[in-house]
């Protein structure tokens, strides 16, 4: 085959530049000099761009210094799924912070974290690198900032809040009857007021004090931050499935939550690229797991208040949490003719640890009534303590009810006589602000699962001079400090009660749902519920033949009620042949549902992802189910 210079001209154009041009050699040393005459914009440290002054917007020094790389989806509350933020590296190969994409540089990007998790994560300026790389570089970079790594983290940074959620309303349908409804008027702009909270306070989750009426004075009512319903859906994949070819309508919160997409991708990061055991390797991915749990253990301190991440202990759930307090600290200091308080409100899990260990110790089981409303009666709690009174166990929020309890005053009664005090919070994490050292709890237990976090994973959180007096719950690695076949030296709290290869990829969910609810914020949690538990509460009340069962004056996300002529099965079953899942039964608390003649309900329980259509549709339900054999 012949070359380039073997090619002739086709016939009838000219075989040179036309007469009177310059040839190519003189155009290149024209276009040379015009372009080296022209200039340029200045960089830091006196380089340049290489374009000429006016052409700069088509492109920064990185865009030409390296390959183009494809463009970051920006975060949205609708992500559905992994986006990796790139992460610039410095000498010592660590990222500079976490950023969105945004704004990240175009410099190539590292493996860097989630993009639905970083945008929750503060920035961290890590010390300047020397000239010289160290010869041994940290062993546990951050993968995730604000978890325990080989750098120092300030220990109360706090989780930027509301950041991911900016819109300007409720997003509820009839807003303004809702209002009315309320004894308020339609929300404006008005920023909260800045006084402190007065101690008589309309309901748990707001700082609205009642008028004469019990009502919201119209002049507060609207005083709430941003929060948009539909932005926050966008965020949990589950809520696009179809049942029964209608979309879900997921009422079965008090059961369990749906997880955002943030912990969907946490979960499948440390997967991915972390997964080892814990504390006990020198590898690099062990020291990653170990930065990833211990940092989850800290944003549990953090998110209910504890004073030391020592006083926080992992488990499978808040059953798992009582039974260790139970067959621990009440093995070893309750006794014969000892007792033991409980309410009538309490979750089995609650009830049954306390009459085994009543059982096997020859102590009495006592129990706190509840008046018709469903609410404790604080005076007959007080005729049961007394100087054998050992430790009093009592639910935040009653699962099978709504009822919010007064439980800092049910803390202080029981100190009062030397008890001590655990406050079941299973079903009160996700919706109100909780602080253990403010409620001077004992003991506060909880469930992953229940505040949109994986399921087999809760907390123990128990002060710090209890935990150490306590003897461990079950043997075996990671609880010992020294073993021999003469005798065994314990860890101290709380390796010595997470026996075992704990689990360790949940923990990391949970840390990664508890930053979630910080950023929208758990008292626009609270607020939001509350109105969409009114809307409920009244567009049920207007079903012939139903039956509230639970009416405090202070209740959570719980409706529950039966409908007269119909079983809870027939109900669940015609409610969930329209796509809406309710949990019908008696919810493991069979004692407070016999209080009031029944032995099962059907129980709606809402969260803050739940809309007033989605209400709508069940009342629909129940209403057309009601008059159908009239």
């Amino acid at each position: 085959m012949g070359g380039v210079t073997g090619l002739t001209p086709p016939a009838g154009l000219p075989e040179g530049p036309p007469s009177g041009l310059p040839d190519v050699a003189s155009l290149a040393k024209l276009a040379g000099e015009f372009f080296s005459a022209l200039p340029t914009t200045a960089l830091p440290g006196g380089a340049t761009n290489g374009l000429p002054l006016g052409l700069s917007h088509l492109g920064g020094p990185s865009q030409l210094a390296t390959p183009p790389q494809p463009s970051e989806p920006v975060l949205a509350l609708g992500a559905r799924a992994p986006a990796l933020a790139p992460v610039a590296q410095t000498q010592t190969g660590l990222p500079e912070k976490a950023v969105d994409s945004a704004g990240v540089s175009s410099r190539s990007p590292a493996q860097g974290v989630p993009e639905a998790y970083a945008a929750s994560l503060p920035s961290i300026d890590l010390p300047q690198a020397p000239v010289q790389a160290p010869a041994t570089p940290p062993s546990s970079p951050y993968y995730f900032l604000g978890e325990t790594s080989a750098y120092p983290v300030a220990d109360e940074v706090d989780v930027p809040r509301e950041d991911r959620v900016t819109a300007r309303s409720f997003g509820l349908p009839g807003e303004d009857e809702l209002c009315a409804l309320l004894g308020g008027v339609p929300p404006t702009a008005a920023a909260p007021t800045a006084e402190p909270a007065k101690k008589d306070q309309w309901f748990y989750f707001t700082d609205l004090t009642r008028n004469e009426n019990g009502r919201a004075p119209a002049s507060q009512a609207g005083a709430r931050p941003p929060f948009d319903v539909n932005a926050v859906r966008r965020d949990f994949p589950i809520l696009q499935e179809r049942v029964n070819g209608k979309q879900l309508v997921w009422f079965d919160n008090a059961a369990t939550t749906h997880k955002p997409q943030a912990v969907i991708d946490r979960l499948a990061y440390f997967y991915a690229h972390e997964n080892s055991n814990i504390h006990r390797a020198a590898h690099e991915l062990a020291a990653r797991a170990t930065d990833a749990y211990e940092g989850a253990r800290n944003k549990v301190k953090r998110f209910i208040g504890a004073s030391s991440t020592e006083e926080i202990i992992f488990v499978r759930g808040a059953t798992e949490a009582i039974n260790l307090v139970a067959k621990t600290w009440g093995a070893q200091n309750i006794g014969e003719g000892d007792e033991i308080i409980v309410s009538n409100l309490e979750h089995h899990a609650n009830i049954v640890p306390w009459q085994q260990l009543a059982a096997a110790k020859g102590a009495k089981l006592r129990v706190i009534p509840v008046d018709d409303t469903g609410q404790i009666l604080l005076d007959e709690y007080r005729k049961l303590l007394n100087d054998k009174t050992r430790i009093v166990a009592v639910t935040q929020v009653s699962n099978a009810l709504g009822t919010v309890t007064p439980i800092k005053d049910i803390v202080a009664l029981a100190h009062s006589v030397g008890a001590k005090a655990l406050v079941d919070g299973a079903q009160s994490v996700s919706h109100m602000r909780v602080n253990v050292q403010q409620l001077d709890a004992d003991f506060f237990v909880f469930s992953g699962h229940k505040i949109f976090g994986p399921t087999g994973i809760g907390v123990v959180y128990g002060k710090r001079d209890i935990l150490e007096n306590m003897p461990p719950w079950q043997g075996g690695g990671n609880m010992i400090a020294d073993v021999t076949f003469e005798r065994t030296i314990y860890q101290p709290p709380p390796n010595r009660f997470e026996a075992g290869t704990g689990n360790i990829a949940d923990a990391v969910g949970l840390g990664a749902a508890l930053d979630y609810v910080d950023r929208i914020g758990i008292e626009n949690i609270g607020s939001y519920e509350h109105d969409l538990l009114a809307y409920a509460t009244q567009g049920l009340l207007t079903i012939p033949g139903i039956r509230l069962i639970g009416t405090a004056a202070e209740k959570a996300s719980v409706a529950s009620f039966v409908l007269k002529g119909f079983t809870t099965q027939e109900v669940g079953e015609a409610l969930n042949r329209e796509g809406i899942a309710v949990r019908t039964g008696h919810h493991c608390a069979q004692p407070i549902l016999r209080r009031f003649g029944v032995e099962q309900t059907v129980r709606p329980s809402l969260a803050f992802y739940n809309t007033c259509e989605e209400v709508d549709r069940m009342v629909r339900v129940v209403y057309q189910l009601a008059t159908s054999r009239r």
